[in-house]
């Protein structure tokens, strides 16, 4: 085994857990939440969603398998959701120093370091996750050593603004013209467009996109409060004055919501797992999702122009909203999270159909 240094998991309500240190030797605060998946950490770490947080995987070894390499494809990240690790640490029960899977070329130790990550080993995720569920999301921080950092609160800062690209940038050359506004995008949203005969124009969070020729707007996942997103909303205010298909994910249903004078709030501890079931409004049809956010909307919100379209099995938080008249929609879920099942990837189809 490596040699490893001691650290310590610190909560905003005195909490402390003893453990290890692994990847970056730095200490950082942020607000902790937890992944109950079961493996795709690569892709975890590298989802712009969770900028400003301490990930817990709930899986009890992490690790065994690394870290794929860099080749790319379509000028993105083959194996990754984005170009960089956005956590701001990692929380794991059991770390494997030793990993062994034909796609690694390096280990996740390694990766961290080169990320700039830090990340904690022998920690009962177990009793921490049961903490999180009774408290909420709190804040914290992982501190290596005696390098000692203050509470910090990703949630007031515009973290979209950090994550987003900073110009304009085209994918493929399909017949449909996809204008995508990046709040946090992951890689897989955008190889599903490229599968679909489309041409994605991805532009900044904050673009001004009226004078764009597209056939319909796409707006992304990622991270923080949506009320932060201004700007975003504001041109999505116009844009729902338009008739062109609009189709929100995460985030982007967060701000289609806002745009249209309905609100949101945050939930106590949001969700962040592979297994949130969902229902369609008027039926009995349910679907198994793949989710990462913090915030809702508010049903009792929305305006007389839409409608509830999808809500959560386990609180009845909503999922999905709808025009009545106008081609737009959103859900909250992530239709294109491979790493879980894909029964709700036909909605890429019924928006390309709508183009």
């Amino acid at each position: 085994m490596q040699e490893t240094s001691d650290a310590r998991l610190i909560l905003e309500d005195g909490t402390i857990f003893e453990g290890y240190s692994f990847g970056y030797n730095k200490s950082v605060a942020g607000e902790v939440v937890f992944n109950t998946a079961m493996t795709g950490y690569p892709e975890s770490l590298t989802d712009p969603s969770y900028k400003g947080q301490i990930l817990t995987l709930t899986y009890p070894l992490v690790g065994n398998y690394g870290v794929p390499g860099s080749a790319k494809e379509n000028d993105m990240l083959k194996h990754f959701e984005s170009d960089q690790v956005h956590i701001s640490a990692l929380i794991i029960s059991d770390y494997s120093f030793k990993y062994n899977h034909w796609n690694a070329e390096l280990s996740l130790d390694d990766w961290l370091k080169k990320n700039k990550v830090p990340g904690i080993y022998g920690i009962d995720t177990r009793d921490l996750t049961k903490l999180i569920r009774e408290k909420g999301s709190m804040l914290g921080k992982v501190i290596i050593k005696t390098q000692d950092c203050n509470f910090f609160d990703p949630n007031n800062k515009n973290l979209v603004k950090e994550v987003s690209i900073d110009h304009k940038k085209i994918y493929g050359s399909g017949k449909h013209k996809i204008l995508m506004i990046d709040c946090g995008v992951k890689n897989n949203i955008i190889r599903y467009f490229l599968q679909k005969n489309s041409t994605v124009i991805r532009v900044p969070w904050d673009y001004n996109f009226f004078d764009e020729d597209y056939d319909g707007l796409f707006i992304s996942n990622g991270p923080g409060n949506p009320e932060m997103c201004t700007e975003t909303i504001k041109n999505l205010s116009l844009a729902l004055q338009q008739d062109k298909p609009i189709f929100g994910i995460c985030l982007g249903h967060q701000l289609m919501a806002l745009a249209s004078g309905a609100t949101t709030y945050k939930l106590k501890y949001g969700h962040r797992s592979h297994n949130q079931p969902v229902i369609l409004a008027g039926t009995k049809k349910a679907f198994i999702t793949s989710q990462n956010h913090g915030y809702a909307v508010n049903d009792q919100s929305l305006s007389d122009d839409w409608v509830a379209w999808f809500s959560n099995i386990n609180d009845n938080t909503n999922e999905g909203i709808k025009h009545k008249t106008k081609p737009f929609f959103t859900v909250q879920f992530h239709p294109e999270a491979s790493s879980g099942p894909t029964d709700t990837d036909y909605l890429f189809d019924e928006f390309i159909k709508l183009l």
